[in-house]
């Protein structure tokens, strides 16, 4: 195998582009280079890891009902040990799912902090101790430095800003604290 490097912004977008757990950044470039080409390709096996075997949809969720709810069970998300994890896990399966929706959460400000970006440094220059994660296969990053409390409203204000139900926004926020019942308020 050979190693190539390629700067932050390609890196990112390569990683939005993934479709699944497990799947490669060599096996992402094949589909998307020879898919461009128009060139059939064979199927390049899955890391082991991988739970499920069926590609996540990039589409929202009313035109599949219920798949992100059992994305989000498949890949035990509620079994994850940190509230940190688990905040991150929900964000990014809302990223694969939501595709190209998912840029509004960039409007998102809290009354001193911006929580969402598409560079660590962007959320690094917006305030001291935010400790940015990547959300996994997006090209998003997110503040975590916040109590469990404010990532639940965060969780919240995300789902209602995607046109997610208030059911389904309680039903987001129960994977980062089971014992949640609805308004943090």
């Amino acid at each position: 195998m050979k190693t190539i490097e390629i700067d932050e912004e390609l890196y990112r977008y390569i990683a939005a582009q993934t479709q699944h757990i497990g799947e490669s950044a060599s096996q992402i470039l094949r589909r998307l280079l020879f898919s461009q080409a128009g060139i059939a390709i064979e199927a390049q096996p899955v890391a082991k890891q991988e739970k499920k075997k069926e590609p996540v949809a990039k589409s929202v969720l009313p035109v599949q009902e219920g798949a992100l709810f059992d994305y989000l069970e498949q890949s035990g998300v509620s079994d994850m040990g940190s509230a940190v994890e688990r905040f991150i896990e929900v964000l990014a399966a809302l990223a694969r799912f939501q595709g190209k929706e998912f840029a509004k959460v960039l409007e998102l400000k809290g009354r001193n902090r911006t929580y969402f970006a598409t560079t660590k440094e962007a959320l690094l220059a917006a305030g001291s101790s935010t400790n940015p994660k990547m959300l996994p296969g997006s090209c998003y990053w997110v503040v975590t430095n916040n109590n469990t409390r404010k990532k639940l409203t965060m969780v919240l204000e995300v789902a209602n800003l995607l046109g997610y139900s208030n059911e389904d926004a309680t039903r987001l926020a129960k994977y980062l604290d089971p014992e949640f019942v609805g308004d943090t308020e």
